[in-house]
């Protein structure tokens, strides 16, 4: 029967495995072949590039065991890349990429107009795709009743409704007082018109001017700025908003809780 020493010696040494040590900027190591020290600056093509306490760079291969960190041989390797972080909607929300739109819900979102559908779509466009609401124009407060009547709204079908000029006393306050359904929400923002729930930084003014009553809103706008006729107004406007930092806090609060309420699980 072979010894334990005799099995030792046919084996031979033991190679001791070098570390490998992601070479980050400002680690500090050794070129024992030269004895230059120096930390990490960068690597590049297969190379590290240190720098000495006298601002002196040298580069040398990042060969195994090449350099000596506090004084034992280590084997510097390009450290790993940082997860990157995970990409924004322009609302704010995690970007969902490579996913198909859900399904349309039988619950929608309702807005006052085209402008004010533009708008949401240009920053909850993404959300609304990954959670398959679709918004629609109700063109005016006027015909609410109306049409909540003709959608038929119950468990599974709800509706939320985005006012403009939702403030106590207007007629549109009065208008959504008269709504009485569990089934619809309706939440608002106090501007006259969407226009004015986009910070006015972000379309190049200081101040949205203001409008004699007797003047429609619009019209009084795009004269005051010389923005030409209200279509040509709206495409500046639209073209100022690149994300929910672009818009007043009301506007945005306003949306998420419509969203978040017909999307809610027993909205299903």
């Amino acid at each position: 029967m072979r010894s334990h020493s005799y099995d030792d010696v046919l084996s031979g040494p033991r190679k001791r495995k070098i570390p490998e040590v992601p070479a980050e900027p400002g680690l500090v190591v050794e070129e024992p072949g030269s004895g230059f020290c120096g930390a990490v600056v960068r690597l590049e093509y297969g190379n590290a590039v240190l720098e000495d306490r006298h601002g002196r760079h040298r580069v040398f291969p990042l060969a195994p065991a090449a350099f000596l960190l506090e004084g034992k041989p280590v084997t510097l390797v390009p450290p790993k890349a940082a997860p990157k972080a995970p990409t924004r909607s322009a609302s704010g929300s995690v970007r969902v990429d490579g996913l198909k739109a859900r399904v349309a819900r039988d619950s929608r979102i309702w807005v006052e107009g085209k402008h004010d559908a533009e708008l949401v779509e240009r920053v909850w466009g993404h959300d609304l795709r990954v959670e398959g609401v679709v918004v629609e124009p109700l063109d005016g407060v006027d015909v609410l009743a109306d049409r909540i009547a003709e959608f038929g709204t119950g468990p599974g079908r709800r509706l939320g409704v985005l006012v403009d000029h939702l403030v106590r006393g207007s007629k549109e306050s009065r208008l959504v007082d008269g709504i009485k359904d569990e089934n619809v929400l309706v939440t608002g923002h106090p501007y006259v018109d969407v226009w004015q729930a986009v910070k006015p930084a972000s379309v190049g003014i200081d101040a949205w001017p203001s409008v004699p009553r007797d003047v429609e809103w619009k019209v009084g706008i795009c004269t005051a700025l010389g923005w030409g006729e209200p279509w040509e107004g709206w495409q500046r406007v639209l073209a100022g908003v690149r994300g929910f930092r672009d818009l007043e806090t009301p506007l945005i609060g306003a949306v998420e809780r419509l969203i978040d309420f017909v999307t809610e699980p027993d909205a299903e």
